[in-house]
């Protein structure tokens, strides 16, 4: 598999399929290319009208996790990508990854024209110190070499059952996610430092068309974590898809895709 190089010197794994403009997926805490389906497919989907490139968040799969980590750094890997493949993208986020795609979008505003961010996961309820508190503790579970520890955490703290928790800790699958467990802070310092700010004022510079999704069969915040998002952006439109979750089908988020980023 392909690779490029970051600012930082870290090696950032990537693959493209299609030609076209170049459509960059910024994946969420979870996914990386070695465990993840979905975002093939989508990729196969969308690769008659666009370039889509895939590729590992640092820490993840075939990319590089030179520390200290920073938010920056990742942006770094996002415009190694955009100068390798073409000079200017549109991005399309999930999750923590849609919030990280805003983040680029501010500080890449001549090389990112647009972006579609599906449920920013920004829990209003939730207050700054509480953030940092969670941040802190994914910290912990990284510096001791946790990944384990740190991926239960994490799907427990979303709200998944316990006792679906240790069957998926019984599973062939489960050794996978384990091993990218400490880049889940990477995803927390991303939110705690992105939206509990002044979102309006710090994502005030974006001026390139947002599009913020959300499904009618997610989490309960998400639909007004997209709402807050939308409003936080001069140039943010939204959509609900009906009958998704927080993982859309492939199938239902293509068509959304081709006529936005089109």
């Amino acid at each position: 598999m392909p690779k490029i190089v970051s600012a930082d010197g870290t090696s950032i794994g990537y693959e493209t399929h299609g030609s076209g403009p170049l459509v960059i997926l910024v994946a969420g805490a979870t996914q990386y290319r070695a465990i993840d389906s979905g975002s093939p497919k989508l990729a196969g989907m969308l690769s008659e009208r666009f370039t889509v490139a895939l590729y590992d968040r640092r820490g993840r799969g075939e990319s590089g996790n030179t520390e200290p980590y920073a938010v920056n750094r990742e942006i770094e890997d996002v415009e190694a990508l955009i100068d390798a493949l073409g000079g200017t993208a549109m991005l399309y986020g999930m999750s923590s990854g849609a919030v990280l795609a805003l983040e680029a979008a501010a500080s890449l505003p001549k090389k990112i024209t647009s972006v579609i961010c599906y449920e920013p996961p920004i829990n209003t309820a939730q207050s700054k110190d509480e953030a940092l508190a969670d941040l802190t503790e994914m910290e912990v579970y990284k510096a001791s070499g946790d990944g384990a520890g740190a991926m239960e955490a994490f799907m427990l703290s979303v709200g998944t059952p316990p006792e679906h928790v240790e069957g998926f800790k019984q599973s062939p699958q489960w050794a996978d996610y384990a091993r990218v467990g400490g880049t889940i802070a990477h995803d927390f310092r991303i939110m705690a430092e992105a939206t509990k700010t002044d979102m309006k004022a710090r994502w005030r510079g974006i001026a390139q068309p947002v599009l913020v999704v959300n499904g009618d069969q997610s989490f309960d915040f998400m639909a007004p974590a997209a709402d807050t998002a939308a409003t936080s952006l001069p140039n943010a439109t939204r959509k609900t898809l009906p009958g998704q979750g927080h993982g859309p089908a492939p199938e239902i988020i293509a068509p959304v895709i081709v006529e936005f980023f089109s």
